[in-house]
């Protein structure tokens, strides 16, 4: 398990490029709005939730994330950025 504030996942996902939900969802085989309801979204009519217990605190709270996988290929196009 991961834990993560809520803020500092948001960075994550606000500093991806344009294009990296859809990434993500195809390299895992999965629903692009599975992937936005990782970061915080609320996409559930065709999308799930996965791995993502939002606990109320500062910073946003903090988030227990139960498989990194998705946190992992965020990271992973972010320094192929650099």
């Amino acid at each position: 398990m991961e834990v993560i504030t809520f803020n500092e996942l948001r960075r994550i996902k606000d500093s991806l490029p344009s294009g990296s939900m859809q990434r993500i969802a195809d390299e895992l085989g999965m629903n692009v709005d599975t992937v936005r309801n990782y970061f915080g979204g609320t996409h559930y009519k065709d999308g799930t939730a996965i791995g993502f217990h939002v606990e109320k605190g500062p910073d946003g709270g903090v988030v227990t994330l139960d498989d990194r996988t998705i946190l992992d290929h965020a990271l992973k196009i972010l320094k192929e950025q650099d």
